[in-house]
């Protein structure tokens, strides 16, 4: 009789404003659009998180962010405890 070992990686989960978008891969990019003006963003993937970031997006403009888990060993350490530190959301 066989077996079957099934794994799967969850990605990180995009909200924007409270709602959830999709959900991005590793090296991937999600692209969403949003109406000009004030917005929030949150990524989370299982337990772990980014602070909330907030940003004004005009008519017609690309806003851009790049997300990382790298952060230096005291925040690194800190985000066991914090799981809000756990993701580095760095606007390009």
């Amino acid at each position: 009789m066989s077996t079957t070992l099934k794994l799967t990686h969850e990605a990180i989960e995009v909200e924007v404003d409270g709602e959830p978008v999709g959900s991005v891969a590793m090296n991937k990019t999600i692209e969403t659009p949003v109406e000009p003006g004030r917005h929030t963003v949150l990524l989370r993937d299982g337990r772990n998180s980014n602070r909330t970031e907030t940003f004004d997006a005009a008519d017609g403009e690309t806003v851009a962010f790049r997300c990382t888990g790298k952060r230096f060993l005291p925040l690194f350490l800190a985000s066991f405890f914090f799981r809000g530190l756990a993701i580095k959301l760095i606007r390009e």
